[in-house]
């Protein structure tokens, strides 16, 4: 059934997206907003947040998908926010289990981070030698294993 959004994914992340944007972007007319707004709302996240290298762009997508689907509006709602960390604790620990970590200098076998903030130029070596394509598609893909088996309201 979402299969098509998966592959969307890939296919928003090949075409100069960031991981975290690419995730957010293959499902984000599901929550009403429209590419621009998502590809900005997930913007600072690639990169492991800022190119930082910390928490993979790709999961994040995934986590700010969680908040979509989720995420408590009212301040007060202590079971909310604590259902939803759940959510967020369970696609992290699956996410780990695929593929080893959540770090993204980790999960690109860095020793520390560049400390650059621009992007690399998005040619066949880069992909050929970062695993970010299928960080993207394994986001996508818990997630959409996630909204195929949620309990129905």
């Amino acid at each position: 059934m979402f299969e098509e959004r998966i592959e969307k994914a890939v296919e928003f992340f090949k075409s100069g997206y960031n991981c975290s944007q690419s995730v957010v972007l293959a499902f984000a007319d599901m929550y009403g907003f429209t590419q621009e707004q998502a590809a900005r709302m997930a913007a600072s996240f690639g990169g492991g947040i800022g190119r930082m290298r910390q928490t993979c762009g790709a999961a994040c997508g995934m986590f700010l998908l969680a908040g979509l689907e989720t995420g408590a509006t009212d301040p007060k709602d202590r079971e909310g926010k604590g259902a939803n960390y759940a959510v967020v604790q369970e696609l992290a620990a699956e996410f780990k289990k695929r593929n080893g970590s959540t770090i993204c200098a980790e999960l690109l076998g860095l020793k520390k981070p560049e400390g650059v903030s621009t992007p690399e130029e998005r040619t066949d070596q880069y992909y050929a030698k970062r695993p970010c394509v299928r960080m993207v598609e394994e986001a996508a893909r818990i997630w959409a294993e996630y909204l195929e088996n949620r309990p129905s309201i």
